[in-house]
């Protein structure tokens, strides 16, 4: 394989959820050798095993989608919603609520780049992981931190996740649809996509800093601060104009109609969006409606805005029996900004898509062979692709222990008598 930019680059990780994960798959899909620390006394793979009496069939169908829904032996390793992140990764086993653990975590920190961490800051204070003790043991190292809400301030030590992040930012009020409470609104969760991003941003200045000074550093990654930009708009019109968004659905602050409407079939839907006068009368053609394009309910964007549910309505009655992909192509002929909504099934037979090679076929040792999600973006000169099928647990215990940090085959095993070391959680993990 080709070399890779970060190719090097060794990071380590206690990381969960997505927004860690996801910063680190991106190092890793880009050369840095990953490694996630895990523990066999607490799963951060969502399950430790398929016991049917605490984990219904039903629904673990829904949640956990192993393949063929088979949880199979070792549920973690199956597990679509964990093997999507934990690809170009190396995964080790370690028990750092005890002081040998402690200890060889600081030796694994010796001999790395960087540190990433996305938990509630006083779960790194319990063991006692602070910029200030890990940059003794290696001061060239970055330490990227990634709380939900600061090192610092009331919030601290507010656990969530990446909805409830952009919930505080404000996006889930304004995301939300009309005449239905916000909690109604489903889970989403754009600010941990937003802060894995970010992040590796953050990691690279921080590593191109070092390579200038050698100088090693922190960084504080707030997850809801860095989603706040994303709606700085919003944000800005209420700082100038007392003004407050809110509900707005589907539906556009200029555009109208700007909505999702139904379609033939179950489950099936398109995006509309008229920019101007000229797009709204391209559609009434298309509907065979010119009688609409004067009428003084819709006659201009202003009207339009105004009369939005009703033109709203006689959309849907339009639409509702097209089929979504053939009405996308005709309103896309014509001018009219039209999208249909794809579901899993269209995104991997799409012919664009296939047409980039975007899907990359991997095999792994329990989960079979699958199409994953590919590398997120095309270097001209630097050819790239998944190298790693995503790693098991425990699967890299014996490389970074034994050849990694030095130690030998009889001390490895005491460790793994310890609970250090292992391939299966421990029967107290439900």
């Amino acid at each position: 394989m080709n070399s890779l930019p970060l190719d090097g680059i060794r990071v380590v990780a206690i990381t969960n959820a997505w927004a860690g994960p996801y910063a680190t798959q991106l190092l890793g899909d880009w050369g840095a050798e990953v490694i996630r620390i895990e523990s066999i006394f607490r799963s951060t793979r969502y399950v430790a095993r398929a016991d049917e009496s605490t984990l219904s069939r039903n629904r673990s169908q829904r949640i956990f989608s192993w393949p063929n829904m088979e949880p199979g032996e070792r549920p973690f390793n199956r597990l679509a919603r964990t093997n999507a992140h934990m690809r170009n990764k190396l995964a080790i086993t370690l028990d750092m609520t005890k002081p040998e653990g402690i200890e060889i975590f600081h030796k694994l920190i010796k001999k790395s780049d960087v540190f990433i961490e996305n938990n509630v800051p006083i779960t790194m204070d319990k063991f006692g992981i602070s910029w200030e003790t890990l940059s003794q043991t290696n001061p060239a190292l970055i330490m990227l931190r990634m709380p939900g809400y600061g090192l610092t301030g009331p919030y601290r030590d507010f656990r969530g996740l990446g909805s409830h992040m952009e919930a505080i930012a404000g996006h889930t009020l304004i995301r939300s649809y009309p005449d239905t409470e916000p909690g109604q609104q489903p889970d989403v969760f754009p600010a941990d996509a937003a802060g894995g991003a970010a992040a590796v941003f953050a990691t690279i200045m921080a590593l191109m800093h070092r390579r200038k000074t050698g100088e090693g550093q922190l960084i504080e990654f707030a997850t809801a601060e860095n989603f706040m930009p994303l709606i700085g708009d919003f944000i800005l019109d209420y700082t100038m104009n007392d003004r407050l968004w809110a509900q707005m659905g589907n539906t556009d602050r200029y555009m109208s109609p700007h909505n999702i409407y139904p379609c033939d079939g179950i489950d099936r839907w398109i995006a509309i969006a008229c920019r101007n006068d000229k797009d709204w009368a391209l559609l009434c053609n298309t509907m065979q409606r010119q009688d609409l394009i004067h009428d003084d309910r819709f006659n201009d964007s202003t009207n339009r805005y105004k009369n939005r549910d009703k033109l709203d309505t006689l959309i849907t009655e339009w639409t509702k029996t097209k089929v979504d992909e053939k009405l996308m192509h005709e309103l896309q002929a014509v001018g009219v900004p039209a999208g249909m909504l794809f579901d899993d099934q269209n995104s991997l037979e799409d012919p664009h898509l296939a047409s980039r090679d975007f899907f990359q076929e991997l095999t792994h040792a329990e989960s079979g062979t699958h199409l994953y999600p590919g590398i997120q973006f095309k270097m001209q000169n630097t050819p790239n692709e998944i190298h790693r099928a995503p790693a098991m647990f425990g699967e890299h215990n014996e490389y970074v222990y034994k050849e990694l940090l030095g130690y030998d085959d009889k001390e490895y095993a005491r460790l793994e008598r310890e609970g250090h070391i292992g391939n299966d959680f421990d029967p107290s993990v439900p």
